[in-house]
């Protein structure tokens, strides 16, 4: 499987997955940490992917997005941004929205 399927299976299996450094319980970097943050308040379960751990994905996966910079968090196969996106929609309540329909449609 070439690495642009692997991020299509990995965007098709994962109603929630976080492209991130590091994983939620020991974040990389400060962007990580904030947006794990923000994933977790909404009371959810997420995917994560560790892209310091495959240098192919995490150059891929910039391409794919057309998004230079991770962390990168997609929500029902769409791209919803980086940090400084979900901190924004976590302070309006938009990203608990957002994660808690993707999960109830994933348990449907």
């Amino acid at each position: 499987m070439d690495i642009n399927e692997t991020i299509k299976s990995q965007l098709e299996e994962n109603p929630i997955i976080l492209y991130m450094k590091g994983s939620p319980q020991a974040p990389q970097c400060g962007f990580s940490a904030r947006t794990v943050q923000a994933l977790m308040a909404c009371g959810e379960r997420f995917a994560f992917v560790n892209i310091l751990d495959n240098q192919e994905l995490r150059e891929a996966l910039k391409v794919y997005s057309s998004w230079p910079t991770y962390p990168q968090l997609y929500i029902n196969g769409e791209l919803v941004g980086g940090c400084d996106i979900i901190m924004e929609m976590s302070e309006s309540g938009e990203l608990a929205t957002m994660v808690k329909e993707a999960a109830k449609q994933a348990e449907a």
